[in-house]
Parts: structure tokens; C-alpha cells; sequence
């Protein structure tokens, strides 16, 4: 009876092991295709790492949509659209335009549509996305 058991659970595994599709266990995404593209090194770079922008007064960093930017010296005030401010993650509200800018805040430019710092003074930024300097 034991022999029977066993013979019958090894049948049954085979034939289960034998419907399952080959590579199945491995993305079925061909490298390059619309599943599963290529990207440049460069976009990579340009949306993780940090970049460190210096603005000398009056000139005016736009940001694109997703770009983050922390203020981190010097007074800048904020530059929006009729869409709407800058996202002030770390306080939780919107800054409107013209308003001065807070060091140290995580700020989230949500469109591309213009919105950004202009630099009342020499300003650094910490940027993590696609900007712009006019």
C-alpha cells in the first residue's frame, strides 16, 4: 500500500512539473521591449541622484513634474501657475507664488508646467529630477 502511495504522488508531481510552461520561474519580459524597456544611464541619473544647483539672485529654477528640491541657503520665494503651488512635503501645505521659501523643506514640483524658485538672494538647492535655469 505504502509502494502504491508513493508511486502515485511521484506520478502526480511529474505530471505537474510537466504542464508547467518552460521558464516560468523567469520573467517572460524580453529586455528592451514595452514590458520591459531601456533606459538611458543618464535618465536613470538625472531622476535619483542629487544635484547641487547655486543661483545667483533674480535667476529662476523650474522644476519638472516629480522634481524635488530642497532650499538649503540663501532666500528664494516660490513660482507657480494657475494650476496650483509647490508641494511643502515637510510642512504639508502649498506654497503659493511669491511666497518665501523655507530652508530645509522637501519641496515636490507636481507638474511640469513652470512652477519652480526664483532667487532673491545667492541660493543653493539640493535637486533630485529635471530642472531648468533661466
Amino acid at each position: 500500500m505504502k509502494r502504491w502511495l508513493f508511486l502515485v504522488l511521484v506520478l502526480t508531481a511529474g505530471i505537474l512539473l510537466a504542464m508547467m510552461p518552460a521558464g516560468s520561474a523567469v520573467s517572460g519580459a524580453d529586455p528592451g521591449t514595452e514590458e520591459d524597456p531601456l533606459v538611458a544611464k543618464s535618465y536613470v541619473d538625472r531622476l535619483v541622484r542629487l544635484q547641487v544647483v547655486e543661483l545667483e539672485a533674480g535667476q529662476v529654477l523650474r522644476g519638472e513634474a516629480g522634481t524635488e528640491m530642497v532650499l538649503r541657503s540663501g532666500r528664494a520665494a516660490a513660482v507657480v501657475t494657475a494650476q496650483g503651488g509647490i508641494s511643502d512635503l515637510t510642512a504639508g501645505q502649498d506654497i503659493q507664488h511669491g511666497e518665501t521659501v523655507p530652508t530645509n523643506h522637501l519641496l515636490l514640483v507636481p507638474r511640469s508646467d513652470g512652477r519652480g524658485l526664483k532667487a532673491l538672494t545667492e541660493v543653493v538647492v539640493l535637486v533630485r529630477g529635471g530642472v531648468t535655469v533661466e
